[in-house]
């Protein structure tokens, strides 16, 4: 990003300095959606810094991460996102020297800078970053995340996914999604098989809630979403007993209709289950916990991000003096609008959609 870009917009925001600090100067989201913290740190995209973070392994955030194996000095992730991200990329390498994984709470030192990886409730292996520079700012990204499981960062400087972040993005419903979704799944095994979709991380999801809630029939599933499903199982989730759709009892339990769970992938909607009792798990759902759209098919809505209500929330606890919302990865114009009306915190959406005007 270049830097005359960068003044000009310091210049114009006119906002309060932390020890003598903008905002801009300590955390930005550049036009390549790369997440930057303090003087030694990118997040989820490219840069040319010496350290890059992996916040988890979903695609929009491994953006290229081929790159900042070859050229950083270090790579950082949580080890349940390395495992995922290669099992998702087969032209990944993540055991490099360059790529280091980090527990959860313990810090890594760079130079003057601190980076520590704190848990986010998303897919296995999330994280939120945190780093502590040596003047003592806490800046901070927050990942994907889902408010009820995290723990918000305190820090003074603050970038915040901003997925659901108009007002309309609310699921403010009177019933257990989660219960609801269990007991769909209960009933309709009486009729055979179940086939759910929905995307990865939030599959394995399901299938923890089903074998939480005592729900003891095969899960089935293709090739990709099973291996994906071992990598849980290897970092603590028990889902067993799986299989692939395409081994010998796979076929069996799907051709015979039989009372099991088939977990594909939303892309695959299309082509499998079309005659069996279907759901889809999307968090692009507000208006009701369930609804039905088609013969034998409904759409549930679990997420696994957090709603408008929630984002606030997070935004509320952390504390922040000075907000940047993500604005490449969603619409984060709104959401820092919300942020200075409902908080009267200082927040920015970055990188720049709009003309840049005084906040």
């Amino acid at each position: 990003m270049p830097r005359s870009w960068l003044s000009g917009w310091q210049k114009k925001q006119k906002e309060p300095e932390l020890e003598g600090l903008s905002v801009a100067e300590r955390a930005l989201v550049t036009k390549n959606g790369a997440v930057l913290l303090g003087d030694s740190v990118a997040c989820d995209a490219f840069d040319a810094r010496p350290l890059r973070v992996v916040t988890h392994a979903h695609a929009d955030h491994l953006c290229g991460l081929r790159k900042s194996v070859k050229c950083c000095e270090k790579v950082l992730m949580t080890k349940a996102t390395r495992d995922l991200a290669e099992t998702l990329d087969e032209k990944l390498n993540l055991h490099q020297k360059s790529v280091r994984t980090l527990e959860y709470g313990k810090p890594f030192k760079f130079g003057d800078e601190k980076i520590t990886l704190l848990k986010a409730d998303h897919i296995l292996g999330a994280c939120q970053v945190l780093v502590e520079d040596a003047g003592g700012i806490r800046i901070a990204w927050s990942g994907d995340f889902r408010m009820e499981g995290t723990k918000a960062v305190d820090c003074d400087v603050l970038v915040v996914e901003a997925t659901y972040g108009t007002p309309s993005c609310r699921r403010n419903f009177d019933v257990d999604v989660r219960q609801l979704l269990v007991d769909m799944i209960e009933k309709r095994l009486r009729g055979g098989a179940v086939y759910v979709f929905g995307y990865h991380g939030k599959l394995q999801e399901v299938m923890k809630l089903l074998r939480d809630a005592d729900v003891q029939v095969p899960f089935v599933m293709p090739e990709r979403v099973f291996e994906v499903t071992q990598v849980c199982e290897k970092h603590g989730m028990q889902l067993g007993p799986i299989s692939r759709s395409t081994d010998k009892e796979g076929h069996e339990l799907l051709d015979g209709n039989l009372p099991c769970v088939a977990f594909y992938h939303m892309n695959q909607r299309q082509h499998v289950g079309l005659h069996n009792a279907r759901l889809c798990v999307s968090g692009w759902e507000f208006q009701k916990p369930c609804r039905q759209i088609g013969d034998r098919e409904h759409l549930i809505a679990l997420s696994d991000h957090s709603d408008f209500d929630g984002l606030i929330e997070y935004v509320r606890r952390t504390k922040a003096k000075q907000v940047i919302t993500d604005n490449f990865r969603s619409n984060g114009d709104a959401l820092a609008k919300e942020i200075c009306k409902r908080l009267g915190v200082s927040a920015v959406a970055m990188p720049r959609s709009t003309p840049q005007t005084t906040l």
